[in-house]
């Protein structure tokens, strides 16, 4: 009997203990109820590093031009796509070290996921030791999509190097984190217009012919030796 006794207390007690144990245990993770500390939770953690204005995002753009435009403001640091109603959404990017800018109207000519990288001949002859030719993939200087830009050598591509986000740095290609440029693959199709402007413009501001004036030729004259796409 005393067994007995002793056995349902020792029940009891349990019970008692996992009971209590499940109240006092902590709730699952929720997302703030501010709702920018929930997006950042979301983000790729290559963005969570950007600073803010190079985050992607739906800004509001004064400028003119289609929908579905691009326009790159390469004194700011952004890319833009319109969506119409003076929105965009728009994108920090890496462009052209000083020399290696350049403006100009262009079409998108092909779309490549994951792609491979030939140098252009401008940059073997700067950089004779540059592979001829790199696998597309993660460690593929390209990134994850490339976007051509009519008969140049420029692209705008993804970049497996998201420190350069926001710098001058490339030899004139526009560089975009990979999440971004995914992102903005899905949106362009071959023969969307992309817009380079180069000066110091507070907001790019396209011209009611939706043209921008300037020169497909970097006033660097090509490649530089260190920045070699």
């Amino acid at each position: 009997m005393n067994f007995q006794r002793t056995a349902l207390r020792s029940a009891i007690l349990l019970a008692t203990l996992c009971i209590s144990a499940a109240i006092a245990a902590p709730l699952p993770p929720t997302f703030s109820d501010n709702p920018s500390s929930a997006l950042n939770e979301r983000l790729p953690v290559e963005e969570t590093a950007l600073a803010l204005n190079l985050r992607r995002q739906i800004v509001s753009y004064p400028g003119q031009g289609a929908v579905g435009t691009v326009v790159i403001d390469t004194a700011h640091t952004y890319l833009y796509y319109l969506l119409g109603d003076g929105k965009a959404v728009r994108y920090g990017i890496g462009v052209g070290r000083e020399g290696f800018t350049w403006a100009g109207t262009e079409t998108v000519t092909r779309k490549a996921e994951w792609p491979d990288w030939t140098p252009p001949a401008e940059m073997i002859v700067r950089q004779p030791y540059l592979a001829r030719w790199m696998a597309g993939g993660e460690g593929n200087p390209l990134g994850a999509r490339a976007i051509y830009l009519g008969n140049t050598v420029y692209r705008i591509h993804g970049t497996n190097m998201p420190d350069t986000i926001g710098k001058n740095i490339s030899s004139g290609c526009i560089r975009m984190l990979n999440a971004d440029v995914e992102d903005l693959y899905e949106r362009v199709n071959v023969g969307t217009k992309v817009v380079v402007l180069h000066g110091a413009a507070a907001v790019a501001v396209l011209t009611s012919s939706g043209k921008a004036a300037g020169s497909l030729t970097p006033p660097g004259g090509g490649f530089g030796p260190s920045y070699i796409y």
